[in-house]
């Protein structure tokens, strides 16, 4: 079993009772974590392995700078809401005109942050990048994507020549496990910044890849690392590093999850969100008790107590594993398959 698949079954554990733990308290968890002290929040975090990078006294010293304003700031989030990007105008395989009408869409919607997909064909990467460009102008921000795609010296070839359309990052150049790679693209496309982390299965590779200048932009997930406990740990890690936290929600989930981090970090952390912004992606929203609420591009603080991980029960009934109806049908298409 590799460090990824218990780390995902930790996470599944622990953000429960967390869940568990805010509905109890009667607060949405952005809320529960903004209202516990210092201490609290350092008590929750497991330091083993991270103390070359951040230790308690510090993780406390960056807490107690922000504790006396989170009330200011809190008012402003449940008025303004948190910054989101999005990344469904940008899939590969989409036709040019889906494209175009996305993003034409996005900006109408308030999105003032686009990223593209990239890594196939250099010349088709290029024209659709440019094209993204066009539609969105010169002052909104774009950002391009590689899901791994490359090596490290191909990747900077690659995203030197993309770098004409004013790139912000680059998100996942190379393996998720390789820092030193990491470094050498980061000094190689700067002033692109270098963004990566919903690959990262611990706080070590963070620690890691923080210490070793090799991103410019910290993408946590709310369920690839160990849970709530170890994203604060990244988050306070980040914030010593002075790297701003723009986590990967692709969907799924994820959205709903991660917007409380993200929320957190402003309300009790960084103080701060005019240097960083939550993924947002329109997909599979409609299965959950409390789906996000976007207005004008931002992530609406929710009301609702816990961490708006409930998924509604006719959802949990229709893909119940095997005797649920999906599952059924799809056995049964299979079956009369030739």
């Amino acid at each position: 079993m590799t460090d990824l698949q218990p780390r995902i079954a930790m996470a599944a554990i622990i953000n429960a009772m967390w869940d568990l733990h805010a509905k109890r308290a009667k607060k949405p968890l952005w809320k529960l974590l903004s209202d516990m002290t210092p201490r609290q929040i350092v008590n929750a975090i497991d330091f083993q392995y991270i103390t070359d990078a951040l230790t308690e006294d510090e993780a406390i010293a960056i807490l107690e700078r922000r504790h006396a304003t989170k009330h200011e700031r809190e008012a402003i989030l449940l008025r303004d809401g948190y910054p989101a990007y999005t990344t469904s105008a940008g899939w590969m395989g989409y036709s040019d005109d889906k494209v175009r009408l996305l993003c034409r869409e996005a900006i109408a919607d308030g999105f003032t942050h686009f990223k593209v997909k990239v890594g196939a064909d250099p010349a088709d990467d290029a024209r659709r990048v440019g094209m993204v460009r066009d539609e969105i102008g010169p002052d909104r921000h774009l950002m391009i994507d590689a899901n791994q795609r490359w090596n490290v010296g191909e990747a900077i070839e690659r995203v030197r020549a993309l770098s004409r359309f004013n790139l912000l990052w680059i998100e996942e150049p190379t393996s998720p496990d390789d820092i030193l790679g990491h470094a050498a693209i980061a000094r190689a496309v700067a002033p692109i910044g270098v963004a990566t982390g919903e690959h990262c299965a611990n706080r070590v590779l963070f620690k890691q890849l923080l210490q070793a200048n090799a991103i410019s932009f910290c993408q946590i997930d709310s369920c690839r690392l160990g849970g709530v406990n170890e994203n604060l740990a990244v988050i306070l890690m980040a914030a010593k590093f002075a790297v701003p936290v723009c986590p990967h929600a692709g969907g799924v989930g994820l959205c709903e999850l991660v917007q409380h981090l993200s929320m957190w970090d402003y309300l009790a952390v960084s103080g701060r969100m005019d240097d960083r912004v939550t993924e947002f992606v329109d997909h599979l929203h409609e299965h959950f008790v409390d789906p996000v609420v976007l207005r004008r591009g931002r992530y609406m603080a929710p009301a609702a107590a816990g961490y708006s991980s409930t998924i509604r029960q006719e959802s949990r009934d229709a893909y119940r594993y095997p005797g649920g109806p999906i599952w059924s049908a799809l056995v049964k298409t299979v079956k009369e398959s030739p």
